[in-house]
């Protein structure tokens, strides 16, 4: 049974709402400029370039895979060491990493930067952000844990239109450029000033050592099952509005549909703490991946009327929410937080893999099975699969 980390006392409770407003201000900052400002730019990127849009999102989502590869070996770091140098190292590499795709003049160099920034999101996204926070705030981490994924969803609400307007007026080079300043005057400073708690030890914990863990069956099984239920989730983020305008909406009703998604990725997270307190964790995975298929295959299912179709996308964008949570603590939850950086790491990599590939299989499914209807059954059925596999992911106490 993972034991609790109730009795690590890293620091004061004012130290602690120190870090958890650091990471909150950071990860908005990282978030909302690696990952967020691509869409809004892509369409200006290809028309002043010439470049295919495919050839451009070929290397963001390259970034993603290397995300998820570099975060193995940063989990480990970051399990001896703590965040502060890891976040504050992804921080720095973030902003020549981000000037040289602005000044890219060949499909190779944007492709090369982009590779770079996968680097950087290693170290600044979720991942290193959650191991820190499930560390230093032990039995609390819940509260912690949703305070900050309510926070950081804020990012593309920030910088999606910030993006815009610098768009208007310098282009997408320029836009690039005051970004990784803004990441330069913000992120760097913060991550080597704000997370300098001692990192504590949790040696009652050792018995779990990792690669036991990740051999195991459990472990397996979970894997296989976030990683499915991802492929599900974040196809349907990219394929919803193709599926909208096939219903009859208006693109910019169906943006608008995604865009209160996000409203419902905010009640997912006020709900978690609750969900958490009256659920176990085998109950409480398995009915988070349902519900989530349960919703994209009604929105394949149901022709409409819109106000049907948008509030299926509410319900979506509260069970994408919800599923972030799960995977932040199904490590932790499952085999404490001694190696849950590590573990995390191991956790994220087929997770960010089938992530990265689930938007152009989304697309491609849609050519393949005859419109986009049909692609959100399919991933309803995956998502119920995962769901059901799931169950087999709690280890015997």
């Amino acid at each position: 049974m993972p034991a609790d980390t109730a009795a690590v006392e890293p620091g004061t409770d004012a130290g602690l709402r120190r870090v958890l407003i650091v990471l909150c201000t950071t990860e908005i900052i990282s978030w909302g400029i690696l990952y967020y400002a691509f869409p809004v730019l892509l369409p200006t990127i290809g028309e002043r370039i010439g470049w295919s849009h495919a050839a451009i999102t070929a290397g963001f989502s390259a970034s993603q895979i290397v995300a998820g590869l570099v975060g193995v070996p940063v989990g480990r770091l970051l399990d001896r060491h703590g965040p502060r140098a890891i976040m504050t190292t992804g921080s720095i590499v973030a902003v020549p990493a981000v000037v040289m795709m602005a000044t890219a003049r060949s499909l190779a160099w944007f492709t090369v930067a982009w590779l770079l920034i996968g680097v950087a999101m290693a170290g600044v996204f979720y991942a290193p952000a959650f191991a820190a926070l499930t560390r230093w705030y032990g039995a609390r981490r819940v509260s912690a844990l949703t305070a900050l994924t309510l926070v950081a969803g804020l990012a593309s609400t920030v910088f999606a239109p910030l993006t815009a307007v610098l768009n208007t007026h310098l282009d997408w080079r320029g836009t690039y450029l005051v970004l990784a300043g803004v990441l330069a005057g913000t992120t760097i400073p913060l991550h080597l000033l704000g997370l300098r708690l001692a990192w504590p030890e949790i040696e009652h914990e050792a018995k779990h050592h990792p690669s036991v863990v990740a051999r195991s069956r459990p472990f397996t099984v979970l894997t296989i099952a976030m990683s499915l239920a991802a492929f599900s989730v974040y196809a349907v983020v990219v394929n919803l509005v193709p599926l909208l305008t096939e219903r009859g909406m208006s693109t910019s009703a169906a943006a608008v549909a995604l865009g209160l998604g996000g409203v419902g990725q905010v009640l997912g997270r006020l709900g978690y703490t609750r969900l958490t307190a009256r659920t176990s964790v085998r109950t409480r995975t398995a009915l988070v991946l349902l519900v989530s298929a349960v919703v994209t295959t009604l929105l394949g299912l149901l022709p409409g009327p819109a106000l049907l179709l948008i509030a299926g996308s509410v319900l979506a964008g509260v069970a994408r929410r919800i599923f972030t949570l799960v995977q932040a603590t199904a490590v932790t939850d499952r085999w404490g937080a001694v190696h849950s950086g590590r573990l995390s790491g191991l956790l994220a990599v087929p997770v960010m893999l089938t992530a990265a590939i689930a938007p152009w299989a989304g697309s491609a499914m849609a050519g393949w099975l005859g419109g986009y209807p049909a692609v959100f059954v399919v991933l309803g059925v995956i998502g119920v699969l995962a769901a059901a596999l799931s169950t087999a992911s709690v280890p015997r106490r």
